[in-house]
């Protein structure tokens, strides 16, 4: 294996839910799609989307293969996509709950691999009794030759980004 992935300082933005087919590349580029729900005080969704670079990358290092494109991935394949996307998210809501002293519980993740626009869609469901807002979060993930960008879009319903912005000392 010998390759080693370092991140940079992750990128934190609030931007309007109609922008973000726009910023991913357009409805037709393809990604993985991670999606995870988040309960107790603050509810709503994490959705983080991978780039086919940034997932080949992934799997080609920790599980020592060649995977260069979507079609290659195998069912093992998605099992371990899946965790990173639980590492992840337990990573950043664990932030946030430190940060805000909120309790945040996340469910299980779900996996897809499809179309940016097909991928929105059910968020995009989800959206239509939340808010505009979204919290965007960009960072570099950094291989020896590679620099690839990951995004996660943190969908809190209204009143929970009210109740992170509050108990951040913020106004929403």
């Amino acid at each position: 294996m010998g390759d080693t992935i370092m991140m940079s300082v992750p990128e934190l933005q609030i931007i309007d839910v109609n922008s973000m087919t726009t910023i991913l590349g357009g409805p037709e580029n393809e990604m993985v799609g991670i999606l995870v729900t988040m309960n107790s005080d603050v509810r709503g969704m994490l959705l983080f989307l991978l780039e086919k670079d940034f997932v080949c990358l992934l799997l080609n290092v920790l599980l020592n293969k060649s995977i260069n494109d979507f079609t290659d991935i195998s069912e093992m394949d998605m099992s371990v996509i899946m965790e990173i996307g639980n590492v992840l998210a337990g990573s950043y809501v664990s932030a946030i709950a430190t940060m805000t002293d909120l309790d945040i519980r996340l469910s299980t993740p779900q996996v897809a691999i499809d179309m940016v626009g097909a991928i929105l869609n059910y968020p995009a469901a989800y959206f239509g009794v939340m808010d505009d807002n979204l919290l965007f979060i960009e960072e570099n993930f950094l291989s020896e030759e590679n620099i690839i960008r990951s995004h996660l879009l943190i969908m809190p319903e209204p009143d929970s980004l009210s109740l992170i912005f509050e108990s951040l000392g913020m106004s929403s």
